[in-house]
């Protein structure tokens, strides 16, 4: 289910975004949406990067699934903190599961 909300923004910003919806032959809904996608993305590397999320956590941030998670980190160079024990207690699970 979708929200309406309306806000307040520089008039720097707003003219960005009206640029960018031009370029895109969009509208500027969809470009602020996008732009909280992606600012939910980095904002997970970010924290997991500094080690204040964890796995899980930065994918909860970032709105999607582990998997997605690692690939992306992987795309943003990030070294992953997942230790040995993690990964084959996963595995365990993983094996209880099917």
């Amino acid at each position: 289910m979708t929200k309406t909300m309306s806000i307040r923004m520089d008039r720097e910003n707003f003219e960005f975004l009206n640029e960018l919806t031009k370029e895109q032959r969009s509208d500027l809904s969809k470009a602020v949406r996008d732009m909280v996608t992606r600012g939910r993305v980095l904002l997970a590397v970010e924290r997991y990067k500094k080690g204040e999320a964890s796995l899980g956590r930065a994918a909860e941030l970032a709105g999607v699934p582990v998997g997605q998670m690692m690939t992306i980190l992987t795309e943003f160079r990030v070294e992953s903190r997942i230790e040995d024990e993690d990964y084959l207690q996963g595995l365990a699970t993983l094996r209880k599961a099917w």
